[in-house]
């Protein structure tokens, strides 16, 4: 078992130790912080079957998570969190928040 936050890991991670890493990256809110958490993570899979599964090239795949100042778009991101088995989930945190506006006609949200 390897696993270090905002290192690169020495030996593959499990499925719960992924999760954790991921997590951890995206607790910060910096993109470049999340991009390279995944890519330190699909470095622990077979490159080919993930960039097959998400869609895009494997070389691609390589770019979009090496840490270069230009980022992946959210569709990618999506992509290649799915081909390795994980999904987002979003909770609501405590603290500031933008205030939410009351509707008049409808308090519903629209269907996705």
């Amino acid at each position: 078992m390897s696993k270090t936050f905002g290192k690169l890991t020495t030996g593959p991670l499990s499925s719960r130790e992924s999760a954790d890493y991921l997590n951890h990256a995206f607790e910060t809110s910096d993109i470049a912080e999340i991009c390279k958490a995944i890519g330190v993570v699909a470095h622990c899979y077979n490159i080919s079957d993930i960039a097959k599964k998400a869609g895009i090239e494997r070389t691609s795949l390589y770019r979009a998570f090496a840490g270069s100042p230009k980022h992946p778009n959210f569709k990618t991101v999506l992509n290649v969190l799915d081909a390795m088995g994980f999904q987002l989930h979003v909770t609501a945190r405590r603290g500031e928040r933008a205030r939410t506006v009351h509707l008049v006609r409808s308090s519903k949200l629209p269907e996705t």
